[in-house]
C-alpha cells in the first residue's frame, strides 16, 4: 500500500496496484496545497501501528485524517467510518444516513473516490441485494477483506473494533 500525510492526518492509503505511485503522488499534490515529499511523521506512524493490528488481529482505526473531497463525499466518507468492523452496509443505507435518500449513485461515486482505504471502509459498501458491487482495489480483493473481517469478528478480536 501506499499512504501519504499532511501535519493534519492521513490524506492517502490506496493499495500500490493498479496506480502507479508517481500517479498517486500527483494526485495528492492537485488535492492538497503544499508540497508532497517522501518520508514519514506521527500520524503515518501510527497508520502503520494500526495497518499492522489490523491485518493481525483485527482494530478500528484512530488515525487523523486529512481528505480533501467535497461537503457530499466527506458527508458519504464520515458515514463509512460507521459501518462496524465486519459488517456491510449497502450504497441505499449510506445515502439514508447522510439524509440524501435518492442520491444512492452520488453515493457510489463519492465511495469510488475514498483516498483513504481501509480506514475510510468503503469494501463494507455492497449492492442492497449483498452483491459485491465494485471496489478500486479490485473485487477479489473486496471479497478477501470483508470475508477476513467477517472471521475476525466472530473471534476475540470482535472486543477491538
Amino acid at each position: 500500500m501506499v499512504a501519504g500525510a499532511t501535519g493534519a492526518g492521513i490524506c492517502l492509503l490506496q493499495f500500490w496496484e493498479p496506480a502507479p505511485p508517481e500517479l498517486v503522488v500527483a494526485a495528492i499534490g492537485r488535492s492538497h496545497a503544499g508540497p508532497v515529499c517522501w518520508g514519514t511523521n506521527e500520524h503515518l506512524e501510527q497508520l502503520r501501528r494500526e495497518l499492522e493490528l489490523y491485518f493481525t488481529v483485527g482494530c478500528r482505526f484512530t488515525v487523523s485524517l486529512a481528505t480533501a473531497g467535497t461537503p457530499f463525499q466527506e458527508r458519504v466518507w464520515n458515514s463509512l467510518r460507521t459501518i462496524p468492523y465486519g459488517a456491510t452496509r449497502s450504497y441505499e443505507w449510506v445515502a439514508r444516513t447522510i439524509g440524501s435518500p435518492k442520491a444512492v449513485r452520488a453515493v457510489g461515486l463519492a465511495n469510488g473516490r475514498n483516498p483513504v482505504a481501509l480506514v475510510i471502509p468503503c469494501h463494507r459498501v455492497v449492492n442492497k441485494d449483498g452483491g459485491l458491487g465494485g471496489y478500486g482495489g479490485g473485487v477479489a480483493r473486496k471479497r478477501w477483506l470483508l470475508e477476513w473481517e467477517a472471521s475476525e469478528a466472530r473471534g476475540p478480536a470482535a472486543t477491538n473494533a
